[in-house]
């Protein structure tokens, strides 16, 4: 979460994790932290390849926005030259954005679905310039969002990285399904996860793709520590996001985040994540979502002392999780 560490700590913490069994890392692609306690917010790009050349895991933006701050084409040069630098490991997770992020520019901020329709577009532009630039030829672009005048990707891997949509809404999942190779959705009540898969199951059917082309990606944020007490007050602290029951995509300021996280109570994570100091309530939650078809689990956990985590999880989670 580079929302909460330095950039040279994440990617340290990269290298630190895939050494006691991870095998890939996600990182978010925003402008600023959700809350000034958070205190970081540095350049996924940057990051993912500092993270990549110590690595040897997958590497993913989960999820970078082609729609307001970056044209594109802008992000599928940058998807393209990790790609071509790491053959086979890199995938690019696109969302719809939020305004913490994306109004710095000064744009008028769209409805919900508006910004969805834009986030498909800006699909379309990115796979054009894949396929295109695959291929050795120009592609343009003129669509209700979007332009691409003639042009290609000079620097373009033989493969081009998996696309995958970031979503928590059954219908968008469902049009991901259709036109792209995975999606990316977040810790929610198993029932809700389930419909999320199947619709986007639904989807890869209907435009007569093979299920195993595709994959499902789930981020989980959990809240362990020592203690059952520790582990509450890092929530409150470090993630009263995950707490809040209402849209977050149209704050635009992380003082103003911070007043709403003023009204998180303990309870409020009750279905939403997980807090707890017991090893095994965590692995029976990520084996439970793992059972759903969720293909690969970013974990995230809402402490600061994210090594003793990881070597925490190393010892007692991750060997006993079956696939």
């Amino acid at each position: 979460m580079l929302e909460r560490f330095p950039p040279r700590e994440a990617v340290e913490l990269a290298e630190y994790a895939e050494g006691r069994g991870f095998s890939g890392v996600m990182a978010t692609d925003h402008f600023q932290p959700w809350t000034p306690t958070q205190g970081q917010s540095s350049f996924v790009w940057n990051v993912l390849t500092a993270a990549a050349e110590r690595t040897r895991g997958d590497i993913g933006t989960g999820a970078t926005a082609p729609t307001f701050r970056m044209h594109p084409a802008v992000v599928a040069q940058a998807s393209a030259t990790l790609a071509a630098m790491y053959p086979g490991r890199h995938w690019l997770g696109i969302g719809s954005g939020e305004a913490l992020n994306e109004h710095i520019t000064g744009q008028y901020w769209p409805e919900a679905p508006e910004r969805i329709n834009r986030m498909f577009e800006a699909v379309e532009v990115i796979q054009k310039l894949f396929a295109g630039s695959r291929a050795g030829r120009d592609v343009k672009h003129a669509g209700t969002h979007f332009k691409l005048e003639s042009s290609r990707l000079w620097t373009m891997p033989a493969e081009a990285p998996p696309i995958l949509i970031a979503t928590a809404g059954p219908v968008t999942a469902k049009r991901a399904g259709r036109h792209v190779d995975g999606m990316i959705t977040v810790g929610a009540p198993l029932d809700r996860l389930a419909t999320l898969f199947s619709r986007f199951d639904e989807g890869v059917r209907e435009s007569g793709r093979d299920l195993d082309s595709t994959s499902k990606v789930l981020q989980l944020h959990l809240s362990w520590a020592p203690t059952d007490e520790e582990a509450m007050a890092n929530a409150l602290r470090e993630w009263p996001n995950a707490a809040m029951r209402f849209s977050r995509s149209d704050i635009r300021s992380p003082f103003e985040f911070e007043q709403l996280a003023r009204l998180v109570r303990p309870e409020d994570f009750e279905g939403r994540m997980l807090v707890s100091s017991d090893p095994d309530a965590h692995r029976a939650l990520i084996q439970r979502v793992a059972d759903l078809g969720a293909d690969r689990i970013y974990l995230h956990n809402a402490g600061r002392d994210q090594r003793g985590w990881i070597d925490e999880f190393s010892r007692s989670v991750l060997p006993a999780l079956t696939r």
